[in-house]
């Protein structure tokens, strides 16, 4: 294919098929659906991570890597006789005539809440799915565990299995921790790996009825961690230590110094 000065949509597809070709690449051509799982992840995440910096050129780039993987993907499949893209692109502009009756046909909806019912009600007609267990079993089980577990809850919500309030699954929370700290004082691991992940699944209860997707905030938290932590051993550099040599009180009190810092650059 020659270098052209605007690429296509068409482009991407014979490109793909060129790669995936006897002369064509030999990485591309020994690649299959699972070969390229960690791709596709990693591909997902350097876009949320476009999406957080707020840069639009990198947003661009990520989302054209990403949509490579599809093409990727559906390149297999053509090849082994299952779909191509075409079939991908039908079937996701079906889906979205179908489930958006709102727009499309004669339902009406005029709330996002609105939406999502009527969205749920027909992805489970769609599906076959005839009680809520199967619906729960239709969450993705590869999913991370807190995103698993928020869409899990969000779903058993759905027919009412939910707490009246944030105050009562705040108090949820405040009951697994002290279930987890008598399972810690009675030396039980198993109880101990039970209680803490009943912990964490109370806690994410809350953070739905907050609309807060705590995959994301722990995320956050973890890059917060991170630089206030380099903050703290920058700083014991520059007094000539290293942090094995100082004592955790030393530390703490340039972290606070690091979240003092924070919050200054915050209220300006």
């Amino acid at each position: 294919m020659k270098k052209k000065e605007r690429y296509e949509y068409n482009d991407l597809l014979k490109i793909m098929s060129m790669l995936r070709a006897p002369n064509g690449c030999p990485w591309d051509r020994e690649q299959d659906h699972k070969s390229l799982k960690r791709y596709l992840i990693e591909e997902v995440y350097e876009v949320l991570e476009a999406i957080d910096e707020e840069n639009p050129s990198k947003l661009c780039d990520e989302l054209g890597d990403l949509l490579l993987q599809v093409v990727f993907h559906a390149q297999i499949a053509k090849e082994n006789g299952q779909f191509d893209m075409g079939d991908v692109v039908h079937g996701v502009c079906a889906k979205m005539v179908n489930r958006h009756r709102h727009v499309f046909g004669d339902e009406e909806a005029e709330t996002p809440d609105d939406v999502m019912d009527i969205w749920e009600k027909i992805k489970k007609k769609e599906k076959g799915l005839t009680t809520q267990t199967q619906v729960l079993k239709e969450v993705p089980g590869n999913l991370p565990a807190l995103m698993r577990s928020f869409k899990v809850q969000q779903k058993a919500a759905q027919v009412g299995f939910d707490w009246d309030n944030v105050e009562d699954a705040m108090l949820k929370v405040k009951e697994e921790f002290n279930e987890l700290e008598q399972a810690y004082k009675n030396g039980n691991e198993a109880c101990i790996e039970e209680e803490l992940g009943d912990l964490l699944f109370a806690v994410v209860n809350v953070s739905r009825f907050l609309k807060v997707q705590p995959e994301l905030a722990l995320t956050a938290t973890v890059n917060k961690f991170i630089r206030r932590f380099e903050y703290v051993e920058r700083c014991a550099a520059k007094q000539g230590k290293q942090l094995t040599d100082m004592t955790l009180k030393e530390m703490d009190a340039l972290w606070d110094d690091s979240k003092r810092l924070e919050k200054e650059q915050e209220e300006c």
